[in-house]
């Protein structure tokens, strides 16, 4: 797995054997939570269209839709593979600091 790119607090977009999977930042009141798709057809379509801006409004909807909640009716519901990727994610994470740390470093 490894960070494709991300917009600063609200999404992380990996790719991981060939597929797209957006890591949206969400919150349900005061607890906050990421929430791990793989991007679907017509969302990796959408993407490829609409680029980043397309990103960010699919990790709002998913935010705003609360697929978490008890009794949400959130289209993206049942889609999360947060528990399953998170060893992955962390450490794609984790490798993406610090080669933004080495480039800052190299530049100065």
């Amino acid at each position: 797995m490894r960070v494709v790119d991300t917009e600063n607090r609200a999404w992380f977009l990996f790719e991981h054997e060939g597929e797209l999977y957006l890591d949206a930042n969400c919150s349900m009141s005061a607890f906050g939570y990421h929430y791990l798709i793989p991007l679907n057809e017509q969302e990796s379509a959408r993407y490829r269209e609409m680029g980043r801006e397309y990103l960010t409004q699919l990790a709002y909807n998913i935010h705003y839709s609360v697929p978490i909640a008890e009794n949400s009716r959130s289209i993206y519901r049942g889609r999360d593979k947060s528990r399953e990727f998170e060893p992955l994610s962390r450490r794609a994470i984790q490798l993406w600091r610090e080669r933004g740390l080495q480039q800052l470093k190299t530049a100065l």
